[in-house]
């Protein structure tokens, strides 16, 4: 047999290196990387949210890194590739608990509403969000334990609550001037004294229901609560 023909034998058609490069094309590299991207969001996700209730039950110091890999059904290594450590994924805990009631709160539209109106919302808004993720709570309790040592370490905490405050000091002047609130107050010690009212029901129920026997985890008291909140707030913004 030639040469020439032994050389023609192992070498592939034109059509066949076309169809190759062909499919080559069809799939771009940005297509392959989309779902390394998803499994990786997936993963970070999971990895917080089981974190999210790893310290909220057990605080930051009786929190585990194992415990929270087996909560988020992952290899421990896969937390530190994440994370690097836990008190790096403390921190972004805590920005995350944080990031997240900014963001449902930015859904009310503050802006938008009649004074009243839009001081309502946020009252209510602010008692369910706390029934409704009892961790945030949980999360608020641990980083006070630590007098905010961890929280003082993120840039992002000081911008996500400057555009609530000017909401909220948006809806105190406007108030003000239709004469339904009365003016000079302080929209930080509003706020405060909105999840304070909240808070110190949600965490204290237990012994207070002792105390003065009477079940506060019933839908009635809570309910009751509730409106017991928007009564007081407003009874101290009235002109």
């Amino acid at each position: 047999m030639s040469e020439a023909k032994i050389t023609k034998g192992r070498s592939r058609s034109p059509k066949a290196e076309t169809a190759v490069e062909s499919a080559d094309r069809a799939v771009p590299r940005s297509t392959a990387e989309r779902p390394r991207l998803r499994d990786a969001e997936r993963t970070s996700k999971a990895i917080l949210a089981a974190a999210t209730k790893e310290f909220a039950e057990r605080g930051y110091g009786g929190a585990r890194v194992d415990a929270i890999a087996e909560r988020a059904k992952i290899n421990k290594r896969m937390l530190y590739h994440y994370f690097g450590g836990k008190d790096a994924l403390y921190v972004a805990v805590l920005e995350g608990s944080y990031v997240a009631i900014r963001s449902a709160e930015a859904r009310l539209d503050l802006s938008h509403r009649s004074p009243t109106e839009g001081m309502q919302e946020l009252v209510v808004f602010t008692w369910k969000y706390f029934l409704d993720h009892p961790e945030f709570l949980g999360i608020l309790s641990t980083e006070n334990m630590h007098k905010a040592r961890f929280l003082k370490r993120s840039a992002r905490i000081f911008e996500l609550h400057s555009p609530l405050v000017a909401e909220i000091s948006g809806l105190l002047d406007r108030g003000a001037a239709a004469g339904d609130f009365r003016p000079g107050c302080d929209p930080v010690k509003i706020y405060m004294s909105i999840a304070a009212l909240g808070s110190f029901f949600l965490t204290n129920r237990w012994t207070l229901s002792t105390i003065f026997q009477r079940n506060l985890s019933d839908k009635s008291e809570i309910d009751s609560w509730g409106e017991h909140i928007v009564d007081v707030i407003f009874a101290y913004l009235r002109p």
